[in-house]
């Protein structure tokens, strides 16, 4: 989709990112005696990431690095386990096939920690987020929760839990006798801002951080209608039979532990989602 969309995108942050340039996150022996052979002896730890969803993954102003909250906490992991990082931009929904089939180590692209998703990979989790609804400064409609969508046509990326609880409440809402909730699944976030500037649609649906972050940096274009609703665990992925499980949880627990966690959340401005009790496979239900 081919639509000009100045300063309703977002707008990258210098690559001056919090990592080991600024935290000293040294290797813990004990920990990275946890991460299986294969992946310790090529020395690398290869975590996916979908770099178009700021402030948690996007690409630095460089076209190149991938920067952000999940990236640093990713490259943080990846030298507590005394490996390499390589952050790598993937897809969204690219990611979980990817993880399966081998060819990445971790998926950390904001991933919502789900029963669906649990039947497919495991999750550590590391944050709690929830959902908002954005829409144009100008004329957008007031919704206050998934059941107010109905009739109000929104976009959302692909593979994203928004897109599935946009699709779910518009049947929710013809079933109910009301009228469906038209939804534009796009490859990327930023096609969806893109949606929502072009007026293709009423609303624009993200993760909280997201969505905040979007308004901030559409320069007075956007604005966030909700706080975060259906609040749930940020999990980062991990194909089931890698073996990295408690390896990675024991990473996010000393860095949340060190204060290099904190850290990081703070120089993104996301301490609202910070945890302290990670674990394994935490969604509710």
């Amino acid at each position: 989709m081919a639509v000009a969309c100045a300063g309703c995108g977002v707008t990258n942050r210098e690559a001056g990112t919090l990592t080991t340039t600024r935290v000293s996150v040294r290797a813990d022996p004990a920990i990275a005696g946890q991460v299986p052979v294969r992946i310790r002896s090529k020395g690398v730890l290869i975590v996916a990431e979908d770099a178009t969803y700021a402030p948690d993954e996007f690409v630095a102003s460089n076209g190149n690095t991938v920067v952000g909250m999940d990236a640093d906490l990713g490259r943080a992991i990846a030298e507590r386990l005394g490996l390499r990082p390589s952050i790598q931009n993937v897809p969204f929904d690219s990611i979980i096939p990817g993880l399966n089939a081998g060819k990445y180590d971790l998926g950390m692209s904001s991933f919502s920690d789900t029963k669906t998703r649990e039947a497919v990979v495991d999750f550590v989790t590391y944050a709690i987020a929830g959902e908002s609804f954005y829409v144009r400064a100008s004329g957008g409609p007031e919704l206050a929760s998934l059941g107010d969508l109905c009739g109000h046509s929104v976009a959302a990326e692909k593979g994203t839990t928004e897109a599935t609880d946009a699709v779910t409440q518009s049947m929710r809402c013809t079933k109910a006798a009301k009228r469906a909730v038209p939804v534009d699944i796009f490859p990327d976030q930023n096609y969806v801002n893109a949606a929502l500037a072009a007026r293709r649609v009423n609303v624009a649906f993200a993760d909280t951080p997201v969505a905040a972050y979007a308004v901030k940096q559409s320069r007075g274009r956007f604005r966030l209608i909700t706080g975060s609703i259906e609040n749930a665990p940020y999990g980062i992925a991990i194909a089931k039979q890698s073996g990295l499980q408690q390896a990675v949880l024991g990473a996010v627990k000393t860095l949340i532990a060190d204060g290099t966690y904190g850290a990081i959340l703070r120089y993104w401005g996301l301490q609202r989602i910070a945890i302290g009790n990670p674990a394994i496979n935490a969604a509710a239900g």
